[in-house]
């Protein structure tokens, strides 16, 4: 079955017990409660879910659980690792464990030329005939997918399907469309040019507040994507000091604060795996601040 490119995609956090082994039961009660709340894909194990601190064992897991748990939906896995064969693995893996999409991202901590580039997208993306968006995030993976390169990538590989564009270059889905024409189903997956992707004809939103404030962004989102800017607005700008922690090094950290608190804590901790730490002090003070004054002032869905 087909993935419809379209709607808001949720790249969900990956949440932990005590003793930071993965809690599978809230992982599948939450993907749950996000298609019942109209999104329409569940991102996994992507960078918002830790993915450079989870095991491949792990990830297989992750993806195992979300598959049963949401029959139909699309489980969409980040596939990204240090080197271009665990990548290809994962991507198999996926396959085999009834994934419907891929999210390919490029090597991490490595970031060349274009010809290596390219032969590793190549590798991963033509590792399987599942339907892949390409993650383009140069701010912070170091490596920027420019439209003539991303024009060459569809050309060679006919299941590359779509685009997650993260450069937080306003001019760049327009530059996109220009070279691709409608080759590619164009998504935005920087939180905070949300309505700005949606005016430039993003069809779908890889969001992280998303997995916090889901009927919020299914609603602005809708809004969006029909043409009725000046309508989302008043939405769009109560979201935006959420939607700008999506876009920080410690976005993960920020985003599981507000899940937790979003969802009285039904749907997550706080807890990360290290490097990453818990905030404490005033920059928890001052995290807390902002997450209780939009749920004082949360507007309807």
């Amino acid at each position: 079955m087909s993935i419809q490119w379209k709607g808001v995609m949720p790249a969900t956090l990956t949440q932990f017990n005590a003793d930071l082994t993965i809690d599978h039961g809230v992982m599948d009660a939450h993907a749950k409660w996000l298609i019942e709340n109209h999104c329409s894909a569940i991102i996994v194990h992507g960078s918002l879910g830790e993915g450079a601190t989870i095991s491949f064992e792990e990830k297989v897991a992750l993806q195992q659980t979300l598959v049963a748990a949401v029959p139909g939906t699309p489980i969409i896995p980040g596939i990204a690792a240090l080197s271009t064969k665990e990548a290809v693995d994962l991507a198999k893996a996926a396959k085999d464990n009834g994934c419907r999409g891929l999210m390919v991202l490029p090597p991490l901590l490595y970031s060349t030329d274009w010809r290596e580039m390219k032969a590793h997208m190549v590798a991963v993306i033509g590792a399987t005939d599942l339907p892949c968006v390409l993650y383009n995030n140069p701010v912070a993976y170091k490596t920027d997918f420019i439209p003539l390169q991303i024009k060459d990538l569809a050309a060679e590989l006919p299941n590359l399907i779509a685009i997650k564009e993260s450069s937080t270059d306003a001019r760049r889905i327009a530059g996109i469309r220009e070279v691709c024409g409608d080759r590619l189903v164009l998504g935005v997956g920087v939180d905070d040019c949300a309505l700005e992707g949606a005016a430039m004809g993003a069809k779908f939103w890889i969001t992280g507040v998303g997995s916090a404030f889901p009927r919020h962004n299914v609603k602005l989102w809708d809004l969006a994507t029909s043409g009725r800017i000046e309508e989302a607005m008043p939405l769009y700008h109560w979201m935006l000091p959420l939607l700008r922690m999506d876009t920080v090094p410690k976005f993960v950290q920020l985003l599981k604060l507000q899940q937790n608190l979003a969802t009285g804590g039904k749907f997550g901790n706080n807890r990360v795996r290290p490097p990453r730490l818990e905030l404490t002090g005033a920059e928890l003070a001052e995290t807390l601040a902002l997450i209780e004054n939009a749920l004082a002032t949360l507007p309807e869905a």
